[in-house]
């Protein structure tokens, strides 16, 4: 059977998309002991037990549920919870109010949506390396926008220096006849887990309305920020969403759109709730009525997702016992770095990764070994000792050997990854 041409280039990239095979084959102690530990994955399992009996014992669904409730860009029920919650914990300027919400079936459905709404095909949205890899085909796969990569060639990439080196980017795209749409920002950073500044911010927001191209802060790890007694010698930004920066002055507010979602957060990916609150772009939500049929989120999902939302006092006590888990977490990986001579980047405090050099030691345990590409010999070592891990190849990493590592797992499953780890990179 013949497929359309652009069905035939995604068939063909599928065969590489190798998480979604790593999916199949999750080891699991009981139901397949062979499987692969996956350290890849941006999922946080600390608190699944909590979560699961909380949407267990307040599922009472209304008949309403079972029709097509208030539209497709979500339920009024959840858009007033959401824009209460994120008042709350976001702290904007200008209050959220429900009607600049569009919910959709995850933050992935966001980010496609937003590169239908501002970009032509051809034209293309600034990512700052490394980037949060799956980025890529948010904004490319389907709608025919591009990507320009911005390096920053030893800078800190979330230093109010890292500005100048976008601008550099969207020159050089532009002279070279590819119009930028946005600028597409993770804060906190995946996968460097970090915060940006406030003055950074503003600085990227400048930039922005000084080319007239849209700002999107995807702030969907806005709550997992920890406190580090690990780096004291690293200094640690809070996190500081856009929205609570004063615009005036900086730039046109109908420019600056903000995602948010329950997947990490709340450690529910499988729920596929995500948000799109742009603020003072009524035009967009406008234009997105007729494509939200395509990402509506379930009835359960918007349902469920409200019940927690609603929840104040359980989310208090969520959201504090979560952070305890990921500092604690955070607490082991580094030690198990720093004990095998594995070199990190320092200074996390929020989401659930460590960015870690692979590359260095395994070149210095296998000093006359030829790599070639050293992500793919390290990537492949690691699969062959049923362990995955996110390659900074996919993250747009400046530099080779490179990987990211999600903390966010219980004890013994964490553990059991980490030597898998070290038992492939000891093994030439």
């Amino acid at each position: 059977m013949s497929l359309s041409a652009r069905a035939e280039r995604s068939e063909k990239a599928s065969q590489e998309l190798i998480l979604w095979k790593v999916l199949q084959d999750l080891w699991d102690p009981d139901t397949n002991p062979s499987g692969i530990v996956s350290l890849g994955i941006a999922e946080n399992r600390l608190m699944h037990d909590a979560l699961s009996k909380h949407i267990h014992e307040h599922l009472a669904l209304s008949n309403h549920a079972l029709t097509y409730g208030d539209g497709a860009s979500g339920s009024n029920h959840l858009k007033k919870s959401m824009s209460r919650f994120l008042n709350k914990h976001l702290h904007p300027i200008t209050p959220i109010e429900p009607a600049h919400i569009s919910v959709t079936n995850g933050c992935s459905s966001v980010i496609e949506h937003l590169s239908w709404a501002f970009a032509n095909p051809g034209e293309a949205f600034l990512l700052g390396q490394p980037y949060y890899g799956t980025f890529i085909e948010d904004l490319t796969a389907r709608m025919g926008a591009n990507v320009v990569p911005v390096p920053f060639h030893g800078i800190d990439p979330l230093s109010e220096n890292a500005v100048a080196k976008y601008e550099e980017a969207l020159v050089e795209a532009e002279a070279k006849g590819t119009k930028v749409a946005g600028l597409v920002l993770c804060n906190p950073h995946n996968p460097l887990g970090r915060c940006y500044c406030r003055n950074t911010i503003i600085g990227l927001l400048r930039l922005c309305q000084k080319h007239q191209i849209h700002f999107v802060s995807d702030e969907i790890y806005a709550l997992s920020v920890w406190e580090n007694t690990v780096d004291t010698d690293v200094a640690l930004e809070p996190f500081t969403s856009c929205l609570s920066i004063d615009l005036a002055g900086v730039i046109e507010p109908s420019r600056v759109h903000v995602i948010w979602g329950m997947s990490k957060d709340f450690g529910a990916n499988g729920i596929r709730v995500g948000a799109l609150i742009s603020q003072a772009n009524q035009s967009l939500h406008a234009a997105l009525i007729p494509v939200n049929l395509y990402s509506s989120a379930s009835s359960i999902s918007d349902h469920a997702t409200a019940n927690i939302l609603d929840d104040d006092d359980w989310v208090e006590s969520y959201v504090a016992e979560n952070k305890r888990r990921l500092a604690q977490q955070y607490k082991s990986v580094v030690s198990w770095a720093k004990e095998n001579g594995i070199t990190y980047r320092p200074g996390v405090n929020a989401a659930f990764f460590l960015w870690v050099d692979l590359g260095g030691i395994y070149r210095s345990l296998h000093p006359n070994v030829t790599t070639g590409d050293l992500n793919k010999t390290i990537a492949t070592a690691l699969l062959e000792r049923k362990v995955f891990l996110a390659s900074g190849t996919a993250f747009g990493s400046e530099e080779p050997g490179w990987f990211r590592i999600v903390f966010s797992h219980p004890d013994d499953y964490l553990r059991l990854g980490l030597k898998r780890v070290l038992t492939a990179i000891a093994e030439p």
